[in-house]
């Protein structure tokens, strides 16, 4: 499971609930349920890691709880 803070939301736009990485720029995941949304969201996180390191770019470290969202 990810240390980076995950924000899960509704959105009727999509009709899916999205799930948010803010420390990962442009991070994110959707899915039918909450947990459909949360569990995309990390293989979305490996995934994002994993390019981030090929293309040579650094990966920001998890910070936690983010007060602001």
């Amino acid at each position: 499971m990810t240390t980076y803070e995950i924000i899960l939301y509704w959105s009727e736009e999509d009709g899916s609930f999205i799930a948010e990485v803010p420390e990962l720029p442009g991070c994110a995941a959707d899915g039918a349920t909450c947990q459909e949304a949360l569990a995309n969201a990390e293989v979305v996180i490996a995934e994002w890691i994993e390019t981030a390191t090929e293309l040579g770019r650094l990966i920001p470290l998890p910070k936690g709880r983010l007060l602001f969202a």
